[in-house]
């Protein structure tokens, strides 16, 4: 199936392997400002329940988004953004959110998911439905995509980003943007429009370049497993000129697992990974450095 075609959660099913042991718990508690509790639990293979040895949420009550939750907070990770990707995903993101005081959402159409829609206008009013939500705290993902949607998709995209910014200055809450070879694009629409108050870079992929131009603009940087890839010295570059009251730190697991587990679904608990190479990275002091990611957090989404 090709990458036009192949959906999200379809890539997300051909994923194989256990998740790895838990690592070394922080020092200080942080945010994992991006997950898909939905898609790793569905596509994933998190059961909650019995399950074999070595699996860290073997312990679970049987609700596996609760196991999920105890495992993260058991390594200093107690606080999580659940995305949504679809109409679907923000729905059950906002009752999640309402169930789990650790879990706070956000909703939106994913770019690559937008020119799929029969009906665009209707699921951007259904997400705008749910934007009303407190336990909403966020509008995205939202964004552009040109690396899996190609050019007869893109008019679609751009419509529905255009679209989230409005729902995101409306309600007054944060944008959270997906940009995958779209940067200047993304940075196009956003000067165009006007951006929110707030806008986080989700899995930030750009260079320092690129970085200079979103932290001018007050944008805040959330970086993913990425950061440690042997092959990310563009990444790590962009991280050293970071402010620490601009950087956040992400999974969007089950996707993009940290070194040394990379190729294995991810999870929350697997962030200390992330900020341990995030402190070598920029010279932060680990505790000061958990510190901060926990302060933006809470800065951008509000307090659980």
């Amino acid at each position: 199936m090709s990458d036009q075609t192949e959906s999200r959660r379809q890539r997300a099913a051909r994923r194989a392997g256990e998740f790895p042991s838990p690592p070394e718990p922080l020092p200080r508690t942080v945010i994992d400002s991006h997950t898909h509790l939905d898609i790793t639990v569905a596509e994933a293979g998190v059961t909650g329940g019995p399950a074999g040895a070595g699996d860290p949420f073997a312990a679970g009550s049987g609700d596996p988004v609760a196991a999920m939750i105890e495992v993260a907070a058991g390594v200093g990770v107690d606080r999580l953004v659940q995305v949504g990707v679809d109409v679907a995903s923000s729905r059950w993101g906002a009752e999640v959110a309402r169930q789990h005081r650790a879990v706070v959402a956000t909703v939106a159409l994913h770019p690559n998911e937008a020119p799929r829609l029969a009906d665009l206008d209707e699921a951007l009013r259904q997400i705008e439905a749910l934007a009303a939500e407190e336990r909403v705290r966020g509008i995205g993902e939202t964004g552009m995509d040109f690396f899996r949607t190609g050019d007869e998709g893109r008019a679609a995209q751009e419509l529905s980003f255009r679209a989230h910014i409005a729902i995101a200055k409306r309600y007054g809450k944060p944008l959270v943007i997906h940009d995958r070879d779209a940067h200047a694009d993304v940075l196009r629409v956003l000067d165009e429009e006007g951006a929110p108050q707030t806008v986080v870079l989700h899995c930030f992929s750009g260079d320092a370049e690129f970085a200079t131009e979103c932290l001018r603009r007050g944008y805040v940087l959330s970086f993913a497993g990425t950061v440690t890839f042997a092959s990310a010295h563009a990444l790590r570059a962009a991280a050293r000129i970071t402010p620490l009251d601009q950087l956040l730190v992400e999974t969007d697991a089950p996707y993009l697992t940290p070194t040394p587990h990379r190729g294995r679904p991810n999870g929350s608990y697997l962030i200390p990974l992330t900020v341990r190479s995030l402190a070598e990275t920029t010279g932060a002091d680990l505790t000061e450095l958990c510190t901060a990611i926990s302060a933006t957090g809470e800065r951008v989404f509000g307090p659980w």
